[in-house]
C-alpha cells in the first residue's frame, strides 16, 4: 500500500512540473529609425485607447498625442510670429519642434531648451551641453528658455547662405520646405520631409500658414482632433518654471504626483519649462 502511495505522488509530481513548461510565444517587430525623426507611424500605437508618438529626435521620446496637441497650443503663437518676422512657414517651425525636441519631452530639450537639435557650430559663444546623437558627446547649444530657442532657429535658416533658396519657395508650400530643409543638410535622415509633412498633416499644423497669410485651408481627412489638456481652460492651467519638478508642483498644489499624472494624461514624471498642467 505504501509503494502504491508513493508511486501516485511522483506521478503527481511529473505532471505538476511538465504543465510549467507551458508558454505563449509572442513576436516583437523592430521598427526602423534614424538618427533624427520618428519611425514610419501610419499606424499609430494605441494604449488605453490613447494614441501615442515614438520620436527619434535627439533622443527616443514616446508620448501621447494629446502632449502634442499641448506643445502645439504653447508654441503656436511663437510659431505664427516666427513666420510673420522671418518667412519660415509656421507649420514647418512647428513640425520641426515636434519632431526635434520630442513634443519638449525629449532629454535635450529638458536639459538646455533645445527645441531643434541645433549643435554649436562655429561662432557660438553662448552655454554649451554635450548629448550623444550622430557621434557621441557632440556639442548642442543651451537656452534658457523654449522661446529663445524658437528665436535662434529663426536665425540660424535665415543667417545661412544654404538655405537660402528655401525663402524663394511659397510660404504654404511645406512639402516643398520638408525637402528643402533635408537638401540644404538640417538633417542626414532621408525620411525627414516624409515625417514633417506626416505632423503637419497629422495635426493640421498648415491651419496656422493660412491664419498668417489669411488665407483659407481645408482641414485633412486622415487629422486627428485635439483632446483633454488642450480644451482645458488656461487659468485652470499651471505653467511649469525652470528647476521644478513633477513632485514640488505636487507640494505646491497639495495634491499627489500620480493625480498630477493622471489628470495630465502623464506617462512618466517628466516635465518641462513652460509646459502647462491642470493642478485643480
Amino acid at each position: 500500500m505504501i509503494r502504491k502511495i508513493a508511486g501516485l505522488l511522483i506521478m503527481i509530481m511529473f505532471v505538476s512540473c511538465g504543465s510549467s513548461n507551458q508558454y505563449v510565444q509572442t513576436s516583437k517587430k523592430k521598427p526602423v529609425v534614424s538618427k533624427k525623426g520618428v519611425k514610419n507611424n501610419s499606424t499609430p500605437t494605441r494604449t488605453a485607447n490613447r494614441e501615442t508618438e515614438t520620436m527619434i529626435s535627439t533622443s527616443k521620446t514616446t508620448v501621447y498625442t494629446d502632449v502634442v496637441f499641448e506643445y502645439i497650443h504653447n508654441f503656436k503663437d511663437i510659431a505664427k510670429s516666427n513666420m510673420k518676422d522671418y518667412g519660415i512657414p509656421a507649420s514647418i517651425i512647428l513640425a520641426q519642434g515636434i519632431l526635434e525636441s520630442g513634443a519638449g519631452r525629449g532629454e535635450l530639450a529638458k536639459r538646455s531648451n533645445n527645441h531643434f537639435g541645433i549643435k554649436c557650430h562655429t561662432g557660438w559663444e553662448g552655454e554649451k551641453v554635450y548629448h550623444d546623437d550622430d557621434a557621441e558627446q557632440e556639442c548642442f547649444r543651451k537656452y534658457t528658455d523654449p522661446a529663445q530657442s524658437y528665436k535662434d532657429h529663426a536665425l540660424f535658416l535665415t543667417g545661412r547662405s544654404r538655405y537660402s533658396n528655401l525663402f524663394k519657395l511659397g510660404k504654404d508650400d511645406y512639402q516643398a520646405w520638408a525637402k528643402g530643409l533635408r537638401n540644404a543638410g538640417y538633417a542626414t535622415d532621408p525620411k525627414y520631409p516624409d515625417k514633417l509633412i506626416n505632423y503637419i498633416e497629422k495635426y493640421n499644423l498648415h491651419q496656422y500658414d493660412a491664419e498668417v497669410l489669411g488665407k483659407n485651408y481645408t482641414v485633412f481627412d486622415n487629422a486627428i482632433q485635439p483632446i483633454a489638456v488642450s480644451s482645458q481652460k488656461i487659468d485652470d492651467l499651471y505653467q511649469v518654471q525652470q528647476g521644478e519638478t513633477l513632485y514640488s508642483i505636487s507640494k505646491k498644489f497639495n495634491i499627489s504626483v500620480e493625480s498630477l499624472k493622471q489628470k495630465n494624461n502623464l506617462i512618466d514624471n517628466t516635465i518641462s519649462i513652460g509646459q502647462r498642467l491642470i493642478v485643480k
